[in-house]
């Protein structure tokens, strides 16, 4: 579904983002983990054509990114609050986006109808600006607004963040359907080790912007994980002591 080719973005001289092959195919729940500065945003910045890498290029769906928008029509995510509009409720931005997903309100209420555990009665029919609410209810709009019109492709960089704990397990089942039921790639981003692990089958770890694991999800795997990072962590700290001494 989405394939990686050479894919590199430079800023002043600073390499970020250096991949030079990866596929994902339909259907996969893909995670994607690393420590800050590790070109996750970057890369899903490229995946939606938000910046343009300095060399290479992504295809989804068999289209390049950055020369069609015909991807646009069967893919949709959540970065960061910046993708809402505040001075709409919560309901004028869902018919806002199913508007542009060729949806009527019926669709978008029968949608939406089906997450009313998910929004816990704390979204829809409160009369609030989406500017005014917590950052985890802003969180659960954007979400809930990919899933309009049956998009192909789901990004979301850091779902879980600023959500409560029955949300996060709620939010978990439901990245868990559409990758198995519905057959949706699904691309999530995430510091947490243990959600990523239990939602993906496939995860891939970025350092300074390069793959240096790609996994297929097994029991082990969140151990591997854990292992990795905190051997990262003691070389952080070691290499800081060794520069103290000099």
């Amino acid at each position: 579904m989405i394939s990686i080719h050479n894919l590199s973005k430079t800023y002043n001289g600073v390499t970020v983002l250096n991949l030079e092959h990866l596929d994902i195919p339909k259907g996969q729940a893909f995670g994607l983990v690393g420590n800050n500065g590790a070109g996750k945003t970057t890369l899903f910045s490229c995946l939606l054509d938000l910046i343009k890498p300095s060399t290479g290029y992504i295809e989804n769906g068999g289209v390049k990114v950055n020369e069609s928008e015909d991807w646009k029509t069967y893919t949709a995510s959540f970065i960061d609050e910046s993708f809402l509009i505040g001075y709409l409720t919560p309901e004028e931005y869902f018919y806002f986006i199913g508007e542009l997903r060729g949806q009527n309100k019926a669709d978008v209420d029968a949608l939406l109808a089906t997450f009313a555990d998910f929004f816990n009665d704390e979204i829809l029919g409160k009369r609030k600006y989406l500017r005014d609410l917590s950052k985890g209810n802003q969180k659960k709009v954007g979400i809930v607004a990919t899933l309009i019109g049956s998009p192909d492709v789901i990004i979301l960089d850091e779902p879980f963040a600023n959500l409560d704990p029955t949300t996060q397990i709620r939010l978990k089942g439901i990245i868990k359907k559409l990758a198995t039921d519905q057959d949706v790639t699904v691309l999530v981003s995430s510091h947490d080790l243990q959600h990523v692990t239990e939602v993906c089958e496939r995860i891939v770890v970025l350092e300074k912007g390069n793959q240096v694991k790609d996994i297929i999800t097994s029991p082990a795997t969140l151990r591997e994980l854990e292992d990795y990072f905190a051997g990262n962590a003691v070389e952080t700290i070691v290499a800081q002591a060794q520069m103290d001494d000099i």
